[in-house]
């Protein structure tokens, strides 16, 4: 037996070297897959509209290269600026309020105090799964000035029609339907994060005399706010990206909304309506960049509030 085991040590001993070769190359192997794909169809598109950023096509001279041009025309662009300022503000209207309806929903739902959770939940997760055509589509048809519910009821009682797509509505009006189709999303995340909570602190609490709203505001809050982040981070990108709905609504409202009316709505009107790629992908890097700075903002805020 003592022979057999030293026989067996000297054999793992030999083994030892290459099978640690072979664990160290097991690693990116497995993540190959992933950073070939990353490559193509990420970092290389990317790279190629870096490039096409730096050149113009002039009627004399064809595509000539510009350097930085393009970025400073942009900078001063009024109807980029107005555009990014435009989307600025659709943020903080209806960012707060979407999340505010997320949390609320999230809170009434871990409470177990709501009869048929499981089909409520649900109802209000359901819009999530509606593309957002199809949404802006239905909320266009609600909105109608002429065919429109809301107006055909205001007729009937003699009253003037809301004016759901006119310029001083229509934020408001994509808030709503942006709201409806994402605040589902942002109540699974924010309940799942709950349900993590650990059972124990609830009864320590009930122990201390704390009634549901102060469990509420004591525990369930704090331990929200990682989940929160992210919510707050994807509306972010979500809020800058806005593009589906303005682009739906812009042809029953053309007085309205114009190919400028959003950043990311401008940069495809520039690329595929006026054939201005390079500029058009000159714009889209800057739309970028003010997600990243913004991004950023919002990560250093939540920091800075948690070391206080």
């Amino acid at each position: 037996m003592p022979a057999t085991t030293a026989a067996y040590a000297r054999k793992s001993r030999r083994a030892g070297p290459s099978a640690r070769r072979r664990s160290v190359s097991a690693g990116p192997l497995f993540v190959a897959p992933f950073l070939i794909l990353f490559v193509l169809l990420f970092l290389a598109p990317l790279g190629y509209a870096a490039y096409l950023s730096l050149f113009q096509e002039q009627l004399i001279g064809g595509t000539v290269f510009v350097g930085l041009d393009n970025y400073v025309t942009a900078l001063k662009d009024p109807q980029l600026l107005h555009g990014v300022g435009r989307v600025a503000l659709f943020f903080v209207i209806q960012v707060p309020l979407m999340l505010l309806l997320a949390l609320l929903f999230a809170l009434a739902l871990d409470s177990g105090l709501l009869r048929l959770a499981r089909v409520i939940r649900l109802g209000i997760f359901v819009p999530y799964a509606v593309p957002s055509v199809v949404a802006t589509l239905m909320w266009g048809y609600l909105y109608g000035p002429d065919f429109g519910p809301f107006a055909q009821l205001s007729r009937n009682l003699d009253l003037p029609a809301p004016a759901f797509l006119s310029e001083s509505w229509m934020l408001g009006s994509l808030a709503n339907i942006v709201a409806w189709e994402f605040v589902g999303y942002n109540m699974i995340i924010l309940y799942a994060a709950l349900r993590t909570i650990p059972h124990d602190l609830y009864e320590a609490a009930a122990m201390d005399g704390a009634g549901a709203w102060r469990i509420a505001w004591s525990i369930k809050l704090p331990a929200l706010r990682p989940a929160l982040l992210l919510t707050l981070l994807f509306s972010v990108i979500g809020s800058f990206q806005l593009f589906n709905e303005p682009n739906l609504l812009m042809k029953i409202a053309p007085d309205v909304i114009s190919s400028s009316y959003t950043a990311n709505l401008y940069a495809y009107s520039l690329a595929f309506t006026g054939q201005q790629v390079n500029y058009a992908a000159t714009v889209s890097f800057l739309l970028g960049l003010v997600i990243v700075i913004a991004s950023y903002a919002v990560l250093l805020t939540a920091n800075r509030r948690r070391e206080r």
